[in-house]
């Protein structure tokens, strides 16, 4: 199928998808709707398309660092793969380098690169960690996940500001006195300066 038979066969199934819930996919305000919808999956799901250890891998650095490297609240929008329905939420990523460090932008990139998937919130944490961990091969990451999923507050039980905790601990993260370090660090208020 090429791109064009794809594009087309997904705006049918958006006008079949309307049409099952009552509406009329040719109505006005309707009209570029499976096309939107089209543009918008594919921006989504993009992370499929992309390697997060070719990412890592294009800015790594010696260093003789051997401190805990954390990145805070940084956004994440995944979807739900029972209902298709946004997981909104932040990671904290931590790690503590031997011998390598990576470019800081490339932390987020990757937590975005799993999160363009339809995923479990347990499943995306622990692919964070596992590819830090296989990229840098530091002493240690941590990753902890906190998100709100709209297919609990949307429907089913509809409690709404309900907010998931996942974590993936590897390596010295295991050691209660380094695990505890992250965890008080990550719960600092903002705008603690240290």
């Amino acid at each position: 199928m090429n791109k064009n038979d794809t594009q087309e066969a997904f705006e049918e199934a958006v006008k079949t998808m309307m049409k099952t819930v009552g509406e009329d996919p040719d109505r006005e305000g309707l009209e570029k709707t499976p096309e939107r919808v089209f543009k918008a999956y594919n921006f989504m799901f993009g992370g499929y398309k992309e390697d997060p250890q070719e990412i890592l891998g294009s800015a790594l650095f010696s260093t003789t660092n051997q401190e805990m490297v954390l990145i805070k609240d940084i956004e994440l929008y995944s979807t739900c793969e029972h209902h298709l329905l946004p997981i909104i939420g932040r990671a904290h990523v931590a790690y503590i380098p031997d011998g390598k460090v990576v470019g800081l932008s490339k932390i987020p990139r990757v937590v975005n690169v799993f999160s363009r998937r339809m995923q479990i919130q347990e499943q995306l944490t622990e692919q964070i960690a596992d590819a830090i961990m296989e990229a840098i091969n530091p002493k240690g990451v941590a990753v902890v996940i906190q998100a709100r999923h709209m297919c609990m507050e949307m429907r089913g039980v509809e409690k709404i500001n309900s907010t998931t905790t996942s974590s993936a601990l590897r390596g010295i993260f295991h050691e209660e006195k380094t695990r505890a370090e992250f965890f008080n660090l990550i719960n600092a208020p903002h705008g603690t300066r240290y």
